[in-house]
């Protein structure tokens, strides 16, 4: 089986990449190129990037998005920034053919973080090295809850439970009674202003949130903005009561699916549950452009769960020689 360029870069393998993705069933937008690279450029560090094409070069099997780190190969990226990670394929020949491609590569540890419930890399990396007598632990890793969109905001608002249907209701009312309010999405004309805003917010929302983002985690932020905002991916939209700003929602729609990547809100605003509120009009808005699926990604917030989510997991697979 050809391996081709365990260290080659991004250039090389792109058009492979992104002809992978558009064939598989559920395209994942933390698999694409721009996403991994946009990632790389800002945390690559010391690791060794790992690209390997499996297969023939026209035409692959599929793409393994790896990075070696002294004995320890893992996904590109890191869990804090890529809610999903997997290998990018869609024939299952690829994964014993992985395996014979990184059998000579100095690996000890194969550490797989944020595999998606629904993977086959869940099944056959597991059956693939147990069968070569390696050690392999599966766990899960974290919930990821999402919500099957329905046709109308009514059909959504039918389907909560009736506390939440309730409580949303009622705050909708309470926003509505404090003054002229309206959702508003970036353009290309306020992105930059807008993106400077949403960073202002993440930090007000919450004190861990201000942690998070540290002068390297914003540059990624700005940058895979700016290039989501160029390929027609990006819904960044802010609540703005009176004029005045008092919440943001960073979202990406990919695939007739909607991810909900980030969000912030003025403290002083909590008393109309501002941060809440625009999430369930993220929720209407997606309903609105005909989206099918809205993923709150990593975390089992509450508030997930009060606007109708239902929990997936991800999965960590760990493989020792």
């Amino acid at each position: 089986m050809t391996c081709i360029g365990l260290r080659t870069g991004f250039d090389a393998v792109a058009p492979q990449w992104d002809a992978l993705i558009a064939r598989q069933d559920e395209p994942n937008l933390f698999l694409t190129p721009v996403w991994a690279r946009t990632w790389w450029e800002h945390f690559g560090g010391d690791a060794d990037l790992c690209l390997l094409t499996v297969g023939p070069e026209s035409d692959p099997l599929g793409i393994a998005p790896m990075t070696l780190d002294g004995d320890v190969l893992r996904f590109l990226g890191g869990t804090d920034l890529f809610d999903y990670h997997d290998f990018v394929t869609d024939d299952p020949r690829f994964y014993d053919a992985l395996a014979d491609c990184l059998d000579g590569e100095p690996w000890r540890t194969m550490d797989l973080t944020s595999v998606p419930g629904g993977s086959p890399t869940l099944q056959e990396i597991p059956r693939v090295y147990r069968a070569r007598g390696y050690e392999v632990t599966v766990e899960t890793e974290d919930v990821v809850p999402g919500l099957d969109l329905p046709a109308t905001w009514d059909d959504y608002l039918g389907g909560l439970r009736r506390k939440d249907r309730h409580e949303l209701r009622r705050k909708l009312r309470r926003l509505d009674a404090a003054g002229s309010y309206r959702v508003r999405l970036a353009t290309d004309e306020t992105l930059r202003a807008d993106a400077a805003l949403f960073h202002e917010l993440m930090r007000e929302s919450r004190e861990e949130k201000r942690d998070f983002l540290g002068p390297e985690r914003e540059g990624f932020f700005r940058d895979i903005v700016e290039r989501m905002q160029s390929a027609g991916l990006l819904r960044l939209l802010l609540l703005e009561m009176d004029g005045e700003p008092i919440a943001a929602v960073l979202a990406f729609d990919y695939a007739g699916r909607r991810l909900l990547y980030n969000s912030g809100f003025r403290r002083a605003s909590a008393s109309l549950s501002a941060g809440l509120l625009l999430k369930a009009l993220c929720v209407k808005d997606a309903i609105e452009r005909g989206l099918t699926y809205f993923d709150f990604l990593r975390g089992a917030e509450p508030y997930k769960y009060h606007l109708g989510a239902r929990d997936a997991s991800v999965h960590r697979i760990v493989v020792r020689r």
